[in-house]
């Protein structure tokens, strides 16, 4: 039995943006022109103190901006600490309270639980992947670049396929979309950066270029980093009988796999027989 995407689909795009910088509104608005989903890493504890929208942002978003564009938003709102410190040189204790209280006051702003994250800096160590598990976070970024278009053994450790700026972006973007993943397996392209580097690089239209080229394809999921992490937990914990040809999908979500040369979609709380 093969893992399938969402619809049976076998490539996934993403996007992850880390610090809550104003410029995130314009890639948001770009996200939503194309039709793509992107994770915004946000450190509540240096957003601007008002709940008003600006015409014109800049520096940090406002609480009130974070509120309107991730509220009932189809892009996610993720932990990157509350004042982005560089962890290694923190405590334990100092480490739960940057996690928790980012995650609670984002939770407050968005109405939505936030278990996602991106690390400050890039920089952790093994004992705060444990920390954060019990903080309730199910993964987090690295700023680490595979230019490769593989899942995570390990999501506490989640690796992107490459930064908006790195020079392989198009080459690989045209493999993403142009080839076939191998028979038995899914594609994952993932894209991070900040924003506030557009502005810096004066190249928001190597963002508005890369979003054009992927979107509007019916072979490419565009999700979140919590729906990727989501669906492929919900596959791992399928329950199959001993021939495989009884599958059990305990979780909240569908789930497609290829199976007896077939793609087979297994419903939410659902068991097909084949």
């Amino acid at each position: 039995m093969q893992m399938r995407l969402k619809d049976g689909k076998r490539k996934v795009l993403t996007f992850s943006y880390d610090d809550g910088n104003a410029p995130d509104i314009r890639l948001i608005k770009i996200f939503n022109k194309y039709g793509l989903k992107g994770t915004f890493n946000i450190c509540s504890g240096l957003l601007e103190d008002s709940d008003e929208v600006r015409e014109n942002p800049v520096g940090k978003l406002t609480r009130g901006e974070v509120s309107e564009y991730f509220k009932n938003s189809p892009h996610e709102a993720a932990v990157h600490t509350l004042t982005h410190p560089w962890l290694e040189s923190l405590k334990p204790q100092e480490v739960i309270y940057e996690t928790v209280q980012d995650r609670i006051n984002l939770e407050e702003l968005t109405g939505t639980p936030v278990r996602g994250m991106a690390y400050p800096f890039g920089c952790f160590t093994d004992e705060q992947t444990t920390i954060l598990r019990s903080c309730g976070i199910v993964y987090s970024r690295t700023p680490k670049s595979t230019h490769k278009f593989v899942f995570p053994s390990d999501w506490l450790r989640l690796d992107p396929t490459c930064h908006h700026n790195d020079e392989k972006l198009f080459e690989l973007a045209e493999d993403f979309a142009e080839k076939e993943p191998r028979w038995d397996i899914c594609n994952m392209f993932y894209v991070w950066g900040h924003t506030f580097e557009f502005d810096k690089d004066d190249n928001w239209e190597r963002i508005e270029k890369l979003a054009e080229y992927l979107s509007g394809r019916d072979d490419i999921w565009y999700a979140t980093n919590i729906e990727i992490y989501d669906y492929v937990k919900a596959y791992d914990n399928l329950i199959t009988s001993y021939d495989g040809r009884i599958i059990h999908n305990p979780s909240a979500v569908d789930v497609w796999v290829k199976t007896f040369g077939e793609t087979v979609k297994i419903e939410a709380g659902k068991t097909v027989r084949l």
